[in-house]
This record gives structure tokens, sequence and C-alpha cells, in this order.
């Protein structure tokens, strides 16, 4: 006689795919939380990875933000490295978060077509939870904003073209 499974100790088939399911719901949400491109993890030999797409038109403006071409992705590329050699770009000193004013809903330090002088706040860079200020390196006026409030930006990526 074959023994039935006890039906209240019994898990159902679907129980591990929904504790997947949510623990990948979890690992996604954790990826948004903190900016993460990707995170891996491994636990009781199962394995799971969540990655989001990250693409050349995410640190390029909205207005540049068409379907790529292959054309067009190599243009895109070159115009990126030819803002990077421009004598009047302000890179980033570090990685982290760039935000426009000091606070939310703040009036920016900085608008295209405005006059700064050497020593001014551009942005706040905030990394490790510590606001930085980023200084203009020059006198001159502001003819390019290169990022977006609230982007995430690598050390040495153009923030600025100050002429």
């Amino acid at each position: 006689m074959a023994r039935q499974p006890d039906t209240k100790t019994a898990k159902p088939k679907d129980a591990p795919a929904t504790e997947d399911s949510t623990l990948i719901r979890e690992l996604a949400l954790l990826l948004d939380e903190t900016n993460l491109t990707e995170i891996e993890i491994e636990r009781a030999g199962l394995r799971v990875r969540v990655a989001r797409n990250v693409s050349i038109a995410a640190s390029v403006p909205a207005s540049y933000a068409v379907a790529p071409t292959a054309a067009a992705a190599t243009s895109v590329e070159s115009a990126a490295v030819d803002i990077a050699k421009h004598p009047g770009v302000v890179p980033s000193p570090m990685v982290g978060t760039v935000y426009w004013a000091p606070e939310p809903g703040a009036k920016p330090f900085i608008e295209v077509g405005q006059r700064v002088s050497a020593g001014e706040t551009l942005f706040i860079v905030e990394a490790m939870k510590t606001m930085n200020q980023i200084p203009s390196p020059r006198a001159g006026t502001v003819t390019q904003i290169l990022v977006e409030d609230g982007q995430p930006v690598e050390f040495g990526e153009p923030l600025v073209v100050i002429e």
C-alpha cells in the first residue's frame, strides 16, 4: 500500500518558484535603491543574478536619446569622446550622484548661459553620504550641462562645459 503525503505538512509544488520570484523582486528593488547595475547571490545551491541594461544613451541628454542605428551609436560615442576632450569641460572628481541644487526644489547652482567665477559651486556630488561641492576651476560662461539632476556619475565623467 502506497503512503499518501500528509497534506498538512506537504509543500505545494510551486512554493520554491514563489520563493525564487520573491527573492528576484527583492534583488531588483535593491538594484533600484542602490543604483547598482548588477547583483548576484548564491544561497543553498541556488545562484541568482539580476542585472539591468545600461546603455550609452543613459549618459546622453534626452534630446540625443533616439533609437540608435550602428552609425548613430558610433556618432554618439565619438561625440561623447569629443566632449571629454573639450578644453572647457569640468570632469567629476569622484564617483557619486550629482545634484544641481543644495536641496530638492531649490534654485539650481548654475544654468546654461550663466557666467560663473572661479571657485563658484557648480554642482554637489554625493559620495558615501557626504555632500561634496564641485567648484568651478575657472571663470567663464556655462555653455552645456552634460548631466541630469540625481544622475550617478563616474570619476572623470564630463559634468559641464565652461567657455
